[in-house]
């Protein structure tokens, strides 16, 4: 499917406060080698992601290391710099045997976080996220993970043992989405309960089968969400749709107002936009 980006437009209904934070970004650059099997887009870089941060009124944001990248950090901790250290903050991937010195560079450069990606693609797997959270644990990282969310139960006591910060990706990343009364969204609700689980609002689209402007079946499960726990919640645009040649380009601003159904409550939002992120990446 081919697709044309979109970096501004109409403003979004839903006004974010000051300081709302934009949890989930990539950029690619032809200029690093990437790995096969990774979905690559085409060259992106900070000055488009900027049209957005105008365009919906972003303060601040998390730069997520791309699957294509490996563990090549290069590119994500240029981009967090060049952000600037009052806007931005990374997510990195390290593996087993990395050296103190190179996560001291990293969390003194801006990272406060561990990408674990357990589909395909992925550099770390949850076969190694004990061991790795035991590293990050000292520089108080949190770990990011993506993983089938239908998976969620076979995981738990796992998850449950990790002594860092947990942030689920993609409202639980369901393949295919589940009613809000599935024993994995049940689940994922009981992590949550244990105060160290936060949930990441975004990339629905890469999972519903209802698809746009409303994305049901995932909006009931966001909606739930938000209702359990607004304080574990956090939301992201996913720039710059690293699929949309599989789901199209979607539209930044109509994806940000479904926040002003999936949590009505302006207090909710504030913590989904603003506090929650500060907690989790230091702001």
């Amino acid at each position: 499917m081919s697709y044309t980006r979109v970096f501004t437009g109409p403003k979004p209904k839903l006004q974010l406060p000051k300081g709302a934070c934009d949890t989930h970004i990539h950029f690619y650059d032809d200029r690093y080698q990437t790995l096969p099997n990774t979905p690559t887009p085409p060259a992106v870089g900070v000055a488009e992601y900027r049209q957005v941060m105008d365009w919906l009124g972003i303060g601040r944001v998390i730069v997520v290391q791309a699957n294509a990248y490996g563990d090549d950090n290069r590119l994500v901790m240029d981009s967090t710099a060049a952000l600037g250290h009052d806007k931005a903050r990374a997510v990195v991937v390290v593996k087993p045997g990395v050296t103190d010195a190179e996560l001291d560079r990293l969390t003194k450069a801006g990272a406060r976080g561990l990408r674990v990606m357990n589909l395909l693609g992925g550099t770390l797997k949850l076969d190694v996220a004990e061991e790795m959270a035991a590293r990050i644990k000292p520089y108080n990282w949190s770990m990011l993970l993506q993983l089938n969310g239908r998976e969620l139960p076979e995981h738990e006591a796992m998850i449950k043992r990790l002594p860092v910060r947990i942030i689920i990706d993609h409202v639980g990343k369901f393949i295919d989405p589940v009613p809000v009364d599935h024993p994995s969204f049940r689940c994922l609700l009981r992590l949550i309960d244990t105060g160290n689980v936060w949930v990441k609002l975004a990339g629905w689209y890469e999972t519903s089968l209802n698809g746009k402007p409303n994305y049901e079946d995932v909006g009931a499960l966001a909606r739930a969400l938000v209702k359990h726990a607004p304080e574990r919640m956090i939301w992201a645009t996913n720039f710059p749709h690293a699929q949309a040649d599989k789901f199209g380009y979607p539209d930044e601003s109509q994806l940000l107002d479904l926040l002003l159904d999936w949590a009505p409550n302006e207090a909710d939002r504030k913590k989904i936009f603003v506090d929650n992120p500060s907690e989790l990446y230091g702001f």
